[in-house]
């Protein structure tokens, strides 16, 4: 399938590196190509690997499986596994999107101000959160759900009925939001997360223009409808005033 990650028209070329960025990122169960342009976006072809909801294991052997659908049985398909790409390579060294193409770059540590206030050091917000995705993980929720808009038209029914048959709630919420495009949510985690599941490797760095390397995605979240009933906890972005 194609992504949507930006327009070219709409967007500057930090918001473009930003928004790529945070998208290509998430490879748990998703593997993204190479940002491309098309049509006056920015895209990527991805292939999201989410097993279907109708295929049941026989009982016992695990070798044999059916279509709760349709009443097929035979071998249990060979699956596929998403390949994992390393964001992170020790040091200052990662990988991210810098002038709409994926490289390796150095992101240093911003410097504190030097005539900087003192300030007690509070540990990240997100540590013990009780938020989680709809598979009860707990902790980090906003980097391991990701929302696809897909280039799927209404022609193609047969990936619109493939989206619609995977395994909730690894991909659920499949939407058509117009005539050629369709949104859905996926359960992938970013690969900049760090080895403790919530800390962001990307936080307090720079990139080699000097703009900072952690996607503005991560801190501008939009605003919430008035009959929202989300309760955050204190530190996260989406409590209300």
């Amino acid at each position: 399938m194609t992504v949507r990650i930006a327009s070219l028209e709409d967007d500057t070329p930090t918001e473009l590196d930003a928004a790529a960025t945070w998208m290509l990122g998430h490879t748990e169960r998703i593997s993204f190509g190479k940002p491309y342009a098309q049509d006056g976006e920015l895209v990527s072809d991805a292939v999201v690997r989410v097993p279907c909801k109708y295929l049941k294991a026989a009982a016992g052997s695990g070798r044999t499986a059916r279509c709760t659908a349709h009443g097929f049985r035979g071998p249990v398909p060979r699956g596929t596994s998403v390949v994992a790409r390393t964001f992170q390579h020790g040091g200052d060294q990662f990988t991210i999107v810098h002038g709409r193409r994926v490289r390796r770059v150095t992101l240093r540590v911003k410097r504190a101000a030097r005539r900087a206030l003192p300030i007690m050091q509070t540990d990240n917000p997100c540590d013990g959160a009780p938020c989680r995705t709809a598979d009860n993980k707990v902790g980090a929720a906003c980097c391991r759900d990701v929302t696809l808009d897909l280039l799927v038209g209404k022609r193609d029914g047969r990936i619109e009925r493939l989206l619609r048959a995977r395994k909730s709630p690894y991909l659920c919420k499949v939407k058509r939001t117009d005539e050629r495009a369709l949104e859905c949510e996926v359960i992938s985690a970013c690969g900049y997360l760090m080895d403790d599941g919530i800390r962001c490797a990307l936080h307090d760095r720079t990139r080699p223009n000097g703009r900072s390397a952690k996607p503005e995605l991560c801190y501008d979240w939009p605003d919430f409808e008035d009959d929202d009933e989300y309760t955050g906890h204190p530190g996260c972005v989406f409590i209300k005033d």
